[in-house]
C-alpha cells in the first residue's frame, strides 16, 4: 500500500509563500506522474500542478506563474513551492500519484490545509 504524507501547510497572508511537501512511502519512479490538486470548501477538486518521471510539468491557468512543483528523486519527495498567494488560493492540498497502465490508479494523500487571509 502506498502512502503519501503532505506537510506545509498553514496560515499565510496574501502575497506570501508556503511550500508543500509530498513524501512516498516508495520511489517516486514507480509512479508516472506526481502531483497536487485542491479543494476549497463547497467546490470539486481541482488540479494544480503535475510533474512526470521525465520532468515534465503542467499547471492549471489559475496558478501559472506563481507556482512551481518539482521532485527529489533521492527523498521521493515532491514539492510545491507557492508564490504570491491569493486568499483565492485557500483549500486543502492533495498530494496525488497516478500510476498508468492496463489498470491505471491513483493515490491519494490525506491533504493539508492552506489558508490564505487577505
Amino acid at each position: 500500500q502506498v502512502q503519501l504524507v503532505e506537510s506545509g501547510g498553514g496560515l499565510v497572508q496574501a502575497g506570501g509563500s508556503l511550500r508543500l511537501s509530498c513524501a512516498a512511502s516508495r520511489s517516486i519512479f514507480s509512479f508516472n506522474a506526481m502531483g497536487w490538486y485542491r479543494q476549497a470548501p463547497g467546490k470539486q477538486r481541482e488540479f494544480v500542478a503535475r510533474i512526470t518521471t521525465g520532468d515534465n510539468t503542467g499547471y492549471a491557468d489559475s496558478v501559472k506563474g506563481r507556482f512551481t512543483i518539482s521532485r527529489d528523486n533521492a527523498k521521493n519527495t515532491v514539492y510545491l513551492q507557492m508564490n504570491s498567494l491569493k486568499p483565492e488560493d485557500t483549500a486543502v492540498y492533495y498530494c496525488n500519484a497516478f500510476v498508468d497502465g492496463v489498470r491505471p490508479y491513483n493515490y491519494w494523500g490525506q491533504g493539508t490545509q492552506v489558508t490564505v487571509s487577505s
